[in-house]
């Protein structure tokens, strides 16, 4: 059974249009369901496989946390053993707490945080439905819907990694050497590679993880990000693998990356 203590267990979309949010991702990732919230959910959404998985949810930025300086983003769940913990390590790390632990009903408890750098994301402790369960939200190996690689651009990478393997177990699994862009490092989690941490593109100014979803063809997903109100701000392009990546920002404004098999 897989490890859940640093693994990526889940990926949420924030955005101030939830149904725009809907037409746009169903059109761009052929598989995906994006499932309105209700009021048993607290008016959460959640992103749906065709396979019966889930991919994660959607979290609607109401008029008080934009105000707040909440923006459309995409932002990975990793799951740990003890949220209370983690968060406690993470702050002696020299990250901090942006948003407390607290327990979501059927679900777990779960805190936003950020690494040293600023990059934010959720640690969770997931409570198991009856019977038990793993979650479906990642896959190493090209499964079109699910999330295929994590990418941290930090301003420390070195520090980055450091950060990230005491805080959760992870491991480098080699490194690639980019030029002026310093040194690629892949990072292992449970004996399988699930992502990479690296220096910040040129113009960057803020840390950040990109995860990227597995889509069937690469080329198609560009057409239908640009037919329907996206921005392609990177590729496509061919990466080891071989693979084909593209990143986009989405007609909210939300951050995004893809990648697949196919050109």
């Amino acid at each position: 059974m897989p490890k859940t203590h640093g693994a990526w267990i889940w990926y949420e979309l924030m955005t101030a249009d939830p149904v725009g949010a809907k037409a746009f991702y169903e059109a761009v990732v052929p598989g995906w369901t994006l499932q309105p919230g209700s009021e048993q959910t607290g008016g959460y959404g959640f992103i749906a496989n065709t396979d019966g998985g889930m991919t994660g949810g959607v979290l609607e930025l109401t008029p008080g946390m934009t105000e707040e300086g909440c923006a459309p983003a995409w932002v990975g769940y990793v799951g740990v053993d003890d949220c209370d913990a983690a968060v406690a390590s993470i702050e002696a790390a020299g990250g901090r707490c942006l948003m407390p632990a607290r327990d979501v009903p059927m679900a777990g408890r779960i805190a936003m945080v950020a690494d040293r750098d600023g990059a934010p994301f959720y640690v969770m402790t997931p409570t198991p439905p009856p019977g038990g369960g793993q979650s479906t939200a990642f896959s190493d190996q090209p499964h079109n819907g699910r999330c295929g690689w994590n990418e941290l651009m930090a301003a420390d990478p070195a520090g980055a990694v450091s950060f990230y393997t005491g805080q959760f177990g992870w491991s480098v699994a080699g490194e690639m050497d980019m030029g002026e862009l310093g040194y690629y490092h892949f990072i292992a989690h449970d004996g399988g590679q699930m992502g990479a941490i690296f220096g910040l593109m040129p113009g960057m100014t803020q840390p950040v993880w990109a995860h990227y979803v597995w889509v069937p063809a690469i080329n198609a997903a560009k057409a239908a990000i640009e037919a329907h109100g996206g921005q392609v701000v990177n590729g496509p392009m061919e990466v080891p693998g071989p693979l084909w990546i593209v990143q986009g920002v989405d007609p909210q404004g939300a951050f995004f990356s893809l990648v697949s098999e196919k050109a």
